[in-house]
């Protein structure tokens, strides 16, 4: 039988945000733990709980995160934001998939001409 404990239902704050420079040792730390070269230029950060966990380049590239942490999640959310501020549609979000142009196409019917 699955236990339930106080920290299973803990929820945890997670903050995306554009990096300044009093993050520098907190990404030289994550990029150190990811045995990663540190991020250069504009960089979109993690916190989840008040603590970096994971880091992306607005411009694109790979990912820095902790290792020892649960960082799928956020690292999605960086990703996803990034795009946001690039301009730029995810790839394989819905809005770019087969079936995301079909639930724009059922949410705005257009009039087909007759054949």
């Amino acid at each position: 039988m699955y236990r339930t404990t106080a920290r299973t239902h803990r929820a945890s704050q997670v903050t995306v945000r554009v990096a300044d420079r009093s993050d520098a040792s907190s990404l030289a730390r994550l990029a150190a733990l990811d045995s990663a070269e540190a991020l250069v230029g504009v960089t979109l950060l993690a916190e989840v709980n008040g603590e970096t966990v994971a880091a992306v380049p607005l411009r694109g590239g790979r990912a820095i995160a902790d290792p020892f942490r649960r960082t799928a999640a956020a690292i999605e959310l960086l990703e996803l934001r990034a795009a946001q501020l690039r301009g730029e549609a995810r790839p394989g979000s819905a809005a770019g998939s087969y079936a995301g142009r079909l639930r724009a196409l059922v949410r705005a019917p257009r009039s087909l001409p007759l054949r």
